[in-house]
């Protein structure tokens, strides 16, 4: 009796401890379950994130590319638009760039931060409507106003189908510095160039509408012939910059 009753204490012992065995087993297969559906979701989520993020990269890579295609030939400038205003910057959409018109400020000694600022301050003192898509300043820098999509208040009947530069000067003659005449065509050859214009498409406001502007080369009709040339050369040389650019 007792070697049997000892039997069945081993027995249910023996028992007891495979149970635990299959217990522990199937805790262990359900936690590895569970550990390769967490991986398998963290390698899913990995996937799309990194794809997600490579596409991303690559988009920009492209849109960069594309940005920087089109601004090769380009001098160096400042984006720093006015904000939308019935005064200054009407938002109307420039549809056709026939031409690009050079005007002078007529207020010597002031910069192209200067003009620009005045073009924006006119949303809240309505003093007149006036702006220009680029302002080049004296000492050669230049500010882009008005985007090149939209319509500026600055060449009156031509407004509709021209992009406007205004530039400084240091005194009542109107004549440009150096630094300014130099960015001037480095800033009109590349527009002529992207905008598929030519040098005779470069004209002054006074060619619209009689007006004195830009001054010195109204009065020194030699000089603006000589600009003109210059803006010729410098599509040729932008033409150059694009061409070395496609072939990297």
């Amino acid at each position: 009796m007792i070697l049997r009753k000892k039997y069945k204490e081993d027995e249910s012992l023996d028992f007891e401890s495979r149970r635990q065995k299959r217990r522990k087993k199937r805790i262990r297969q359900r936690r590895s379950r569970i550990l390769l559906f967490l991986l398998s979701i963290l390698t899913v989520f990995l996937i799309v994130f990194l794809g997600n993020k490579v596409k991303n990269k690559i988009e920009e890579h492209r849109i960069l590319k594309a940005r920087n295609d089109s601004f090769v030939g380009a001098p160096p400038f400042d984006v720093d638009l006015i904000e939308p205003n019935e005064y200054s910057r009407p938002g109307t959409p420039l549809k056709k760039i026939k031409g690009i018109v050079i005007h002078y400020t007529a207020n010597p000694g002031s910069t192209a931060k200067n003009n620009r600022d005045y073009f924006d301050g006119l949303k809240q003192s309505h003093e007149t409507k006036v702006s220009s898509h680029f302002v080049v300043g004296i000492d050669g820098e230049i500010v882009q106003c008005i985007p090149s999509t939209e319509v500026a208040y600055a060449s009156n009947s031509r407004n509709e189908d021209t992009l406007s530069i205004e530039c400084c000067h240091v005194d009542e003659t109107g004549k440009f510095t150096d630094a300014t005449y130099l960015s001037l065509i480095r800033l009109t050859g590349w527009l002529c160039y992207r905008f598929n214009l030519t040098e005779e498409d470069v004209i002054r406001h006074y060619d619209v509408t009689g007006k004195i502007c830009p001054k010195y080369y109204v009065e020194n009709p030699k000089q603006w012939e000589k600009l003109k040339k210059d803006v010729k050369s410098q599509i040729k040389e932008v033409e150059k910059e694009v061409k070395k650019s496609e072939n990297k």
